[in-house]
C-alpha cells in the first residue's frame, strides 16, 4: 500500500474513533489505541519510517510527525473540552461520593464450586442443589443402607426428629432423589452442604462440604468413571498432580473405588493434614449398585451408571495450601 494511502486510512479512522470517544468520554483508550508503544496504531507508522529510502524520509518524516501531533492535539483539546461539560451539566450531582473502590474476594470454597461447576457443565452435566434437611428413605434407604447400618447411628448421623427426619449427610441425599424422579440418560452434579457428628480438628469438622456426581445410561462403565476421576483431578490442580486409585467399599455402589492425590503440603513424606500417610483421599465413588438403581426406579438390567462424592473442603485446603478447615469458617481474614 501506498504509503501517503497508509497516512489518510490511519487519519480517517482516528476522526471516526474521536467521534465515538467524544460520546463515551474514554480518552486514555483511545490514546492507547494509537501511540502505545507496543501496539498503538500511529506508534507502528513511526517504527517504520528508519526503515524508508532517504528520499522517502524526507518526504513523509515531516507528514509522520504532523499526523502524530494532530492525533495528540485533538485528543487533548477533546478531553478537556468533555470535562468542561460534564462539570457544567445540571444532570450531575458533583457532592455525591465517590463510588468506592471493589475490594475482596469470592471465598475460596465459592471460587472452587464455579470452577467445577463450569468444568462439568463443559462435559454436558447439569448443576442441581436440593434440601439439607432430609428424610431417612432417601438419605439412607434408596442408597442401598439398610436400618441397621453403623452410618445412621448417631454418633455419625444428627437427626432433626427421630427415626425419620435428619441433616443430611452426604449429598448422596440429592442423587437418590435424582434417580428417583428423573429418567435416564441422566448426568448431574451437585455441591452442597452436610453434617455429621464429629469433633473439629486440623481435617474434620461437624458441617462440611460435598460435590456429587452421578452418571447413568447404556452401556455405562468402570472405565468412564476413571477417566472422569483423573480429566478433574488435572483440571482442578495440573497436570503434574500424583494421584492413586484403590478399592474401597461403599454400601451405594459395587464395585467401590477410592481416590487419593499426594499430600502438598509434604510431597508424601507425611503431616498433620495427610495424618501421615502422604496422600490424602479426595473422593469415594464407584458403579451405582443394582439395588439403588431398582429402588429408585431404574432398571439395573437395562442402565448402569457411576456416582462420585468429594470433600470439597479437603479439595480447597489442598489448592489454596490452608492446613486447617476450621480456618474455612472461622470468619476470619488470614494473611500469609
Amino acid at each position: 500500500m501506498d504509503i501517503q494511502n497508509r497516512v489518510d486510512e490511519i487519519h480517517l479512522k482516528f476522526n471516526e474513533d474521536l467521534k465515538k470517544t467524544k460520546l463515551n468520554g474514554d480518552f486514555d483508550n483511545l490514546f492507547l489505541k494509537y501511540f502505545s508503544k507496543s501496539s498503538g496504531i500511529t506508534t507502528l507508522l513511526l517504527k517504520e519510517l528508519p526503515k524508508l529510502s532517504a528520499e522517502e524520509k524526507n518526504k513523509y518524516g515531516p507528514v509522520f510527525n504532523d499526523l502524530k501531533a494532530t492525533q495528540k492535539e485533538a485528543i487533548e483539546q477533546a478531553k478537556i473540552l468533555h470535562e468542561i461539560e460534564q462539570v457544567s451539566n445540571p444532570l450531575i450531582d458533583l457532592t455525591l461520593p465517590e463510588k468506592p473502590a471493589e475490594t475482596g474476594m469470592l471465598h475460596p470454597l465459592t471460587q472452587v464450586i464455579r470452577e467445577m461447576n463450569d468444568f462439568f457443565r463443559y462435559y454436558g452435566f447439569s448443576v442441581a442443589e436440593d434440601r439439607e434437611i432430609e428424610t431417612v428413605e432417601y438419605n439412607f434407604r434408596k442408597l442401598n443402607l439398610p436400618e441397621d447400618h453403623p452410618a445412621t447411628d448417631l454418633q455419625d448421623t444428627l437427626f432433626v426428629k427421630q427415626p425419620d427426619i435428619l441433616l443430611r449427610t452426604h449429598t448422596s441425599s440429592v442423587e437418590s432423589r435424582i434417580l428417583t424422579n428423573n429418567k435416564p440418560p441422566i448426568r448431574v452434579v451437585t455441591p452442597g452442604k452436610v453434617y455429621r457428628n464429629e469433633t473439629a480438628n486440623k481435617s474434620n469438622s461437624s458441617f462440611f462440604h460435598q460435590y456429587q456426581g452421578v452418571v447413568v445410561d447404556k452401556g455405562i462403565t468402570m472405565q468412564n468413571l476413571k477417566a472422569t476421576i483423573e480429566t478433574f483431578l488435572k483440571f482442578l490442580y495440573n497436570t503434574d498432580i500424583k494421584m492413586r486409585f484403590r478399592y474401597k467399599y461403599y454400601p451405594e455402589v459395587s464395585p467401590g473405588m477410592g481416590a487419593d492425590i499426594q499430600c502438598t503440603f509434604c510431597s508424601g513424606s507425611g503431616c498433620e493434614v495427610c495424618r501421615y500417610r502422604g496422600w490424602i483421599e479426595v473422593l469415594g465413588s464407584g458403579m451405582i449398585h443394582y439395588n439403588t438403581l431398582k429402588m429408585c426406579g431404574i432398571d439395573p438390567e437395562v442402565y448402569t451408571g457411576f456416582a462420585w462424592g468429594m470433600g470439597l473442603d479437603r479439595l480447597v485446603m489442598t489448592k489454596f495450601g490452608i492446613p486447617d478447615i476450621r480456618r474455612l469458617y472461622g470468619g476470619g481474614m488470614v494473611y500469609e
